[in-house]
């Protein structure tokens, strides 16, 4: 499954899995790791535990390293063989992407079963942390969250306090999905100093309808590089719409912007960059 399909799936199970994460157990430093979700497995990586782990996911894919690894499912379906097989002595679950019955299901069979909560972009510094901490990598974990954390600020004191401009985040198009305020990358559109305008409505990732998007008038349109050149064509048939008016039209890396990892700082350089030419543009078009 491409990424962006993979965010969807996430976000339209979130709703069941919202409670908040509870705190990880304090068990011997886990040696054989099974991650059920691909941000997770990068995260392992990340801290330098990737050798620790005996299977992942399915659309797991980077760093490469876990292509040789077995698979054992997905956020919604496990193939209780090759789990059993992996003998893991933790399985890490993404909190916001797998149901609570599949969780409570591995708990019932015994797994020790961590959820790890990566919603928003503070929760990616704390998830290498608490990720640090149960494989045992406690100061590279530590080290990469204030790397991460510095980055963010970067971009948050270069770019948030600019001139507002509207934007229309389009996670699919049929059926038109976007996010709201609560998304992490609603948070990036903040970060590089953009308005989401659907951040307030209450779901997560709520369906928009065309005329709701024409209606608010966004001057930006972004959706990730999955969606191909055409991502916006349907969009042309409004041609007063200010984001088509001012020919501001981006894409964004899919696997950077679709999954909560560190890498999400690659996104959020090229969604402020893309912001700052969508505001140069505006500011083009009303000189005439």
């Amino acid at each position: 499954m491409k990424p962006g399909l993979v965010l969807l799936a996430t976000l339209v199970v979130v709703v069941a899995c919202s409670e908040k994460p509870e705190a990880p157990p304090a068990p011997a430093t886990a040696e054989r790791i099974v991650s059920l979700a691909p941000n997770l497995t990068e995260l392992l990586f990340t801290v330098g535990a990737g050798s620790q782990l005996v299977a992942v996911s399915a659309w797991s894919d980077y760093p490469r390293e876990v292509l040789e690894l077995p698979v054992v499912g997905d956020a919604f379906t496990v193939d209780q063989e090759q789990l059993a097989l992996s003998n893991p002595d933790l399985l890490l679950v993404w909190e916001s992407g797998t149901p609570a019955h599949v969780v409570d299901d591995l708990r019932g069979l015994g797994y020790n079963v961590v959820r790890i909560r990566t919603r928003s972009l503070n929760d990616v510094a704390d998830a290498l942390v608490q990720i640090g901490e149960l494989t045992g990598h406690v100061a590279e974990a530590e080290k990469a969250a204030a790397v991460y954390r510095g980055e963010l600020q970067s971009l948050r004191d270069r770019y948030s306090s600019l001139p507002q401009i509207r934007v229309f985040y389009q996670v699919a198009a049929r059926p038109l999905y976007t996010i709201n305020n609560e998304h992490y990358i609603s948070e990036l559109i903040s970060v590089c100093g953009g308005e989401n305008i659907f951040k307030d409505l209450s779901d997560l990732a709520p369906t928009v309808d065309v005329e709701a998007v024409v209606d608010r008038d966004p001057e930006v349109l972004l959706a990730s590089t999955e969606a191909g050149d055409d991502a916006f064509a349907e969009w042309g048939r409004w041609p007063e719409m200010s984001a088509n008016r001012i020919g501001n039209h981006f894409l964004l890396p899919a696997d950077e912007i679709g999954r909560a990892t560190t890498r999400v700082i690659i996104a959020g350089n090229a969604m402020c960059l893309a912001l700052q030419q969508a505001r140069i543009n505006r500011d083009s078009a009303a000189r005439g």
